[in-house]
């Protein structure tokens, strides 16, 4: 059988349709870090991140999309802004995993402690 029986077009899912996908690029996350401490124009982005122009806007243009930045004009400049609430969901999804975490830390520290009793007894 040729290798091109295996060439069919496969269904594909649009990577940017949520704010997990979107924050699974790392460019993204490092546009959303510079964001963190308030509005800058894309040129500071670029200065900011080393990164080329077009490549800056692909990346916001993904971010808006998901809601994850806002942008507004001031005269020719388009600053971007973080919009942190729209991360609740990945928070959400996250704190569970935290909760787990936490709890299997306190189990770690009672247990600890009880060796510690045990030891300071003989």
């Amino acid at each position: 059988m040729s290798i091109w029986a295996y060439d069919v077009p496969v269904a594909r899912s649009p990577t940017t349709s949520d704010v997990f996908n979107a924050v699974a690029e790392a460019r993204r996350r490092e546009i959303l870090d510079t964001l963190i401490t308030g509005e800058k124009a894309v040129g500071a982005i670029v200065d900011d991140l080393s990164m080329s122009q077009p490549q800056v806007s692909k990346h916001l243009r993904v971010l808006s999309e998901v809601g994850l930045v806002r942008c507004r004009a001031e005269g020719r400049l388009r600053l971007y802004r973080l919009e942190p609430a729209r991360l609740r969901p990945m928070y959400e999804w996250l704190a569970k995993y935290e909760r787990a975490l936490n709890a299997r830390l306190d189990r770690v520290d009672d247990y600890l402690k009880e060796l510690q009793r045990q030891g300071e007894q003989q």
